[in-house]
């Protein structure tokens, strides 16, 4: 669940980023990024075999960011394949020609609109199939969902440092609402689809030729090294890949090695997700 943001000035996003920086960790842009710099912050990136775009999902300027990189990359020949934690594992575009219709690109990867607007994801998704790149769907099956709750064995996927972080996180992103039994099951859901998201990724690679890039885009903590994809790739495979977080309005701090690049963008509207959760929950 997405926190509400606070704006930055220009100034404090400065200071902070130099702060970030003498701590050694994730490189900050001091100021927004926009479509029009994304030439440049692909090129300081360098080169890699896997791109990881981590998302806050309610944020337009992630996914106009996202399609900026899908059509960027297209362009010079170098996208092999866009990998969405927003399909499941299993639906693809191979089949389809460049001039499919959206109907029909939506069909094949069964696109659930209720989770993912279309209007949100598919400008990248139609600028893969357009330019002949396969668009792949990388999350977990709902219908597997509950047998990855009961699997102790996902537990041992991450560190235990990381695993009580993730645990964390679920308890922060479901407000402290759930009860305490629920938090390993609910980890292992976010393990297993980050698992099966690192599965696409790493089998996408496996097909590209030399000198292209696997893309994924998906929430931001679904990216992050040690805790999401990242630790579920291969070691050479996790080397060679890069990993941008992209966050709307005042960053928080990431850990240390965590991703490569912070996008900033600006801070999207406040909502008390909470009290939407409580809400909901209540009915």
């Amino acid at each position: 669940m997405q926190r509400p943001q606070t704006v930055l000035s220009a100034a404090s996003t400065a200071v902070l980023a130099t702060a970030l920086l003498l701590a050694g960790c994730v490189a900050l842009v001091a100021g927004p990024v926009t479509t029009a710099d994304l030439p440049a912050e692909l090129r300081r990136l360098g080169p890699a075999r896997v791109l990881l775009l981590g998302e806050q999902h309610d944020a337009d300027a992630h996914q106009a960011l996202e399609h900026g990189t899908v059509t960027h990359l297209a362009a010079q020949g170098r996208l092999a394949a866009l990998v969405l934690e927003m399909a499941e594992r299993g639906t693809h575009t191979r089949d389809l020609p460049r001039e499919a219709s959206e109907a029909q690109v939506m069909a094949q990867l069964r696109w659930n609109e209720d989770g993912w607007p279309w209007a949100r994801y598919g400008p990248s998704v139609m600028a893969a199939v357009r330019a002949g790149v396969v668009v792949l769907g990388g999350n977990q099956p709902r219908a597997e969902m509950r047998a990855a709750m009961a699997d102790t064995s996902l537990d041992g996927r991450l560190a235990p440092e990381a695993l009580a972080r993730q645990q964390d996180l679920i308890r922060a992103g479901h407000c402290d609402l759930l009860p305490a039994h629920q938090l390993a099951p609910m980890a292992r859901i976010q393990i297993a689809r980050d698992r099966a998201m690192a599965d696409a990724v790493a089998e996408a690679v496996a097909s590209a030729v030399e000198g292209q890039v696997v893309m994924l885009v998906a929430g931001a903590e679904h990216v992050r090294r040690g805790l999401g994809v990242p630790a579920h790739l291969s070691a050479p495979l996790a080397a060679s890949t890069r990993v941008v977080v992209m966050q709307a309005g005042a960053p928080g701090r990431p850990g240390d090695g965590e991703a490569d690049r912070l996008w900033l963008t600006p801070a999207t509207p406040p909502v008390d997700h909470c009290a939407e959760l409580r809400q909901r929950w209540r009915r």
